[in-house]
């Protein structure tokens, strides 16, 4: 819904010509954004390469900012006003870096791989490269019109072969790199292999490296490559036709793009083992200035915690298990494996223990019978489906016991869909009194309890009269002692619960049936995708099934020119199903002859693609040197521009704005890429961006009809606070903007109607930069008379003449100048665009209150304004006689002398009650403020002669004065 106001008028054009209206502010813009691109105004100079400046002065030397914006994907439905908003913001502030001496480094690229544009091209049969390109020259051309102060030579696009090049080389970094835990740094993996050829390491299996084939040579070192491939349990979404990572699985299990539901299979996959990384990326945190919502996240996806492994034996073989609790090890009475586990099939009898009580068997005649239809269930099930607090528990019996390894009791084994591969051993020691899930469990099945921590409460120890389990580290352990006084013996009564976990552990390491140890929550990135737009992988198989890495000579690995991309889906919920590629269909380019220096071979290709996140993890680096055909960043130019110093320990871009919605997705992958670089010795910089600035959203009202459908905003009337469209009512709610919600405005629209100048001005007013903020369409007037009040103070409507003055601005307007200057310098540095706007406003009304602008006061105005309003601000600096762009003049610095005020009001409290203000200086001290204040004729007759118990000054505002 909108109400528009007419930005100009035949009536304006013939009394006002050179009013500021939509029609010259539409040309003022275009003739500004041809000029910025014909003198490449905002090209910033690299220290050395392609895009170094001879005729700038030494640029290593000066003071640097790199200014990012997170990758849009480039839509075929255009921008709407909510997706530009960060990226004025951080146009706003590359400007005011400019004009404060910066070299600034802000570009645009397009993160362009991936689903939508593969799924829209089966839906329209267009190319995906196609559509991609035409998305992207249209998201240009509309970003080009908000005046965006981009170097155009340093975008990029991940689908351009010459940048995926470079993601194909960094895979194979990663890929031929090992994680050395010693050095606790990446490696590269030739090191390893020559510490098993001259026998310095062990290979495991203990035998020789010679005497091993090259194929079990590739299965060793996969187990210490960066980058592997490995049948595991993944998220298989059938409806897609592709697995998932597990950071693109919704809460509620379900896929982030198309709302499929995924379910669990063991696949062959690519991986990426960013879990060697783990304690890095929690405590490298701290050198990152971001917001600590943010690092809280990243630290639980994580999920670090300390505690032990255990070993439970199985006849001749064992469960491990890891449990942050070893303290309550006396308190397991029964274990659960993941139904996927793969010591299930080796511990199932033929037939159900003597005794084996009917609730345990799922009502199977046999254990391997009951295992198999319970597998079969948990399969159709998410993770999240599976780990719901709240619902029934189910499980069944093995049929086989293990050994409590502290009290040498037997306990039973079940299998149960709340225990998940995912994490720690995908077993877990039971111990239902002092577990909430473990409790409801063992209430399920019957299953014993004791209770090991001591209750708090006043509940007893006895939990056959609990309603829930006890759950605490603050009390102490019981019935905890087994063989107490002998050698094997172990009793914990009494101790703390630290003091417990210590003593366990240490006992359970001397006889080497567990250890202390530490678990991680995060998985290993699942890297590969069953979909045809996305980078080839550069690894090919020979005859023997053995990977080879391709040699840079032969990179990129370009995505073929295919005819049918489709992915090979499947009914959504048919979770049998397995995937099949796309590339796979293309046998001329899977089978391929290439001499790797052996001589010409048959190899085949990997026919699995990167998935989308691979382009968007490196992409600050081909910003600083987007044309290096030799290196992925020259080091001259990595150091310059992200390198650690003192303000930056930890180096990476000075400013990266973007949504929340990132936390766990790229902004996680992008470190782990960017410290393997860091270890391997490409860049001098541990971390990518430095400080992280999340927006906001720009939210607009929904109007849904009495079917619940979306109707189109723009048409809705309101009468008396109801809304109707085509006559028929229809309800409003608060929602996003988008354009299935049919409340999409277009930014080429308010730019049609106002200039883009006030559309930009309007989104930086609107509120807060991280706060989101409603649409109203109304509102942008009000940013549109602004920029004309301040048009009128210099330029003349009728004539197009200067109405500026030569006259020496008096004090007041020197003050209200300066005032303004300090606060809005303060605003623009900590991005608050909001109040600087409001306080640029307040300063313009001032001067047309005051019926005439000096020259000088005029300039620093437009300077003040040229970040948030950048076009018109060049035309007014233009006809004040400047001649050349003000994008590197310096912006405005206050004089302190006139941001202080001449005077304060100072009040004078008698006995609570005002009785007199004193215009005082505002430096005064408190004991001359005290004697001001006394010496008053006002203050004497109010105290009147009694005597003056108290005096209390708080210099320059307040004086209270106690008496009687």
């Amino acid at each position: 819904m909108s109400e528009t106001t007419p930005a100009s008028g035949a009536a304006d054009t013939a009394t006002a010509p050179f009013r500021y209206s939509a029609a010259l502010a539409a040309e003022i813009e275009s003739r500004w954004q041809d000029i910025w691109e014909k003198e490449g105004t905002f090209h910033a100079p690299n220290p050395a390469g392609d895009l170094a400046d001879p005729a700038a002065a030494d640029v290593a030397s000066k003071p640097h900012s790199f200014i990012m914006d997170m990758f849009p994907y480039p839509s075929g439905a255009g921008l709407h006003v909510g997706h530009p908003l960060g990226y004025i913001a951080t146009d706003v502030f590359a400007r005011y870096q400019r004009m404060n001496g910066y070299n600034v480094l802000h570009t645009l690229g397009y993160d362009s791989f991936g689903l939508p544009a593969e799924q829209y091209a089966v839906q329209t049969g267009t190319h995906p490269r196609v559509s991609t390109e035409a998305n992207i020259a249209n998201m240009r051309q509309q970003l080009r019109r908000l005046g965006l102060g981009h170097d155009p030579r340093r975008s990029i696009a991940t689908i351009d072969p010459e940048y995926y090049r470079w993601t194909q080389w960094i895979f194979l970094q990663i890929f031929n790199s090992w994680y050395d835990e010693q050095a606790a740094k990446a490696r590269p993996i030739a090191e390893l292999v020559a510490a098993f050829e001259n026998g310095t390491r062990e290979v495991p299996g203990g035998r020789a490296w010679s005497a091993l084939n090259a194929a079990e040579r590739d299965e060793v070192l996969g187990e210490y490559r960066l980058a592997y491939a490995k049948e595991v349990p993944v998220n298989w979404c059938p409806g897609l036709g592709t697995v998932l990572s597990n950071e693109e699985v919704t809460a509620d299990g379900r896929s982030e793009r198309g709302n499929f539901p995924v379910f669990k299979s063991n696949l062959r996959q690519w991986m990426m083992r960013i879990t060697a990384y783990s304690d890095r990326l929690i405590s490298d945190l701290d050198l990152l200035d971001w917001p600590e919502a943010i690092k809280l996240q990243q630290r639980n996806w994580i999920g670090r915690s300390e505690g032990a492994r255990v070993d439970f034996a199985v006849g001749e073989r064992k469960i491990t298990v890891f449990t942050t609790r070893p303290d309550t090890l006396f308190g397991a009475t029964y274990m659960v494996l993941a139904p996927e586990h793969d010591l299930v099939d080796t511990i199932v009898p033929a037939a159900w223990p003597e005794g084996t009580r009917e609730a345990w068997t799922g009502g199977a005649a046999t254990p391997a019978e009951a295992v198999t239809a319970y597998r079969a269930a948990a399969a159709a099930k998410s993770d999240v489906e599976r780990q719901v607090e709240a619902k029934v528990k189910t499980g069944v019996f093995t049929g086989a016991y293990a050994v409590n390894p502290v009290s040498g009791e037997p306990v039973p084994v079940f299998i149960a869909d709340y225990v998940l591969m995912g994490y720690g051993t995908g077993a877990i020691m039971a111990v239902p009194a002092h577990d909430h899930r473990d409790f409801a469990f063992a209430r399920a099945f019957d299953l014993p309890m004791r209770c090991v921590v001591e209750p708090t409460d006043g509940r007893g120890e006895d939990p056959a009269g609990w309603d829930d389990a006890f759950d605490t580290y603050d009390s102490v352990i019981v019935n905890s002692a087994h063989d107490e006084g002998t050698a094997d013996g172990i009793a914990l009564n009494g101790l703390s619960v630290v003091d417990a976990k210590a003593a366990v552990t240490a006992w359970l390491t001397a006889r080497g049936i567990g250890e202390g140890t530490v678990n991680y929550r995060l998985r290993d990135w699942l890297f590969s995708r069953q979909r045809y737009w996305g980078e080839p992988f550069p690894i090919v198989y020979d005859e023997d099934g053995v990977m080879h890495a391709l040699p840079e000579s032969m990179l990129p690995v370009e995505v073929p020119q295919v005819d049918d991309y489709s992915p090979h889906t499947y009914d959504p919920y048919d979770s049998t199903s397995t995937p099949k590629t796309p590339l796979s269909r293309n046998e001329d380019w899977v089978t391929v002859e290439l001499d790797l220096g052996d001589g010409p071979k048959t190899y085949r290709r990997e026919t699995n693609t990167m998935p989308n996140w691979a382009g968007s993890c490196w992409y600050e680096l081909r910003y600083i040197d987007p044309s290096n055909r030799e290196q992925v960043v020259d080091p001259a130019n990595e150091r310059y521009w992200l390198g650690p110093t003192e303000q930056k320990p930890g180096g990476g871009a000075d400013l990266y704005v973007g949504g929340a919605e990132h936390a766990v997705l790229h902004l996680l992958y992008a470190r782990f890429w960017h410290k393997v670089l860091h270890d391997l010795g490409h860049v001098s910089s541990v971390e990518p961006f430095h400080k992280l600035f999340n927006q906001g959203m720009i939210t607009a009202d929904v109007y849904r009809d009495e079917r619940g459908f979306p109707v189109p905003a723009a048409e809705v009337e309101e009468h008396d606070g109801q809304y109707s469209w085509q006559g028929e009512p229809v309800k409003r709610e608060a929602g996003k903007m988008g354009k299935s919600l049919k409340n999409a405005v277009a930014p080429d629209e308010i730019a049609d109607e106002y200039g883009a100048d006030t559309l930009r001005l309007y989104e930086m007013s609107m509120g807060p930069l991280d706060v989101s903020r409603p649409w109203d369409t109304r509102a942008v007037v009000g940013s549109y008379r602004f920029l004309q009040r301040l048009w009128r103070n210099i330029v003349d409507e009728s004539t197009g003449e200067l109405v500026v003055t030569d006259e020496e601005p008096d004090e007041a307007t020197l003050r209200a100048l300066h005032k303004a200057v300090d606060g809005v310098r303060a605003d623009m540095a900590g991005l608050r665009f909001n109040t600087a706007v409001a306080k640029a406003i307040e300063l313009n009304n001032y001067l047309v209150k005051r019926g005439s602008t000096p020259r000088a006061v005029a300039e620093q105005v437009v300077l003040m304004v040229a970040p948030l309003a950048p076009h018109i601000a060049e035309e007014l600096w233009r006809r004040l006689g400047h001649g050349e762009s003000l994008a590197y003049t310096g912006y405005p610095v206050a004089d302190p002398a006139y941001v202080v005020d001449e005077s304060v009001t100072c009040v004078v409290q008698v006995k609570g009650k005002v009785k007199a203000r004193l215009e005082v200086a505002p430096s005064i001290s408190d004991a001359e403020l005290e004697a001001l204040a006394l010496a008053d004729p006002a203050v004497v007759a109010a105290i009147g002669g009694a005597e003056v118990r108290k005096v209390i000054a708080r210099a320059p505002k307040l004086v209270n004065i106690v008496t009687g």
